[in-house]
């Protein structure tokens, strides 16, 4: 891999992707909640006090805007919740995926992100709760990815979303420099 490539991968990943497939003790689960517990406030201190300018500023070449990167993370969180609530009630219950480049150009992705913050901020209240109340058996319910062609179990998902929110939130970090 030439530096030009390793250095946008680096600006694109900050943190490294996401291991799929690894296994979770119940530690790393109490770990990855802690991580979505506090993922609204340390959102709200990085941004609340950013000037348009610093919002609409790109992460990366070519990459999405502060602001897009915070409407990003409720609605991809949205979508997780609403997944997570489909496999606690169903039988490995398939979900769809969505076009996440396409749902940062809609319209409503220029607004301030306060709005964001407040559904980050409730969203996060709600999931805490309800991923703090799975037992051994509650965390292994799953759904059915089809763009991964896999089944996901809750630890997997919650990994993946503590993972998600670190990943964005140093993107805005790297924006900010």
């Amino acid at each position: 891999m030439d530096l030009e490539k390793s250095s946008v991968e680096s600006l694109k990943y900050p943190i490294g992707d996401f291991e799929y497939g690894k296994k979770y003790s119940k530690s790393d689960t109490r770990t990855h909640i802690k991580v979505l517990e506090k993922l609204p406030q340390r959102l709200k201190a990085l941004t609340i006090k950013l000037s348009d300018a610093q919002l609409d500023t790109p992460y990366r070449p070519n990459g999405w805007t502060v602001r897009q990167v915070v409407h990003h993370i409720a609605d991809s969180h949205i979508n997780m919740f609403t997944r997570v609530r489909f496999a606690l009630t169903e039988e490995n219950p398939p979900i769809k995926g969505y076009d996440e480049a396409a749902w940062a150009l809609l319209p409503d992705h220029a607004l301030p992100i306060k709005p964001s913050l407040q559904i980050i901020e409730g969203l996060h209240k709600r999931m805490v709760v309800l991923f703090k109340s799975l037992d051994k058996k509650g965390l292994k319910k799953t759904y059915y990815h089809g763009g991964y062609q896999k089944s996901f179990d809750m630890q997997e998902v919650i990994a993946l979303y503590a993972w998600h929110s670190e990943h964005h939130y140093q993107h805005i970090v790297q924006a900010l420099k």
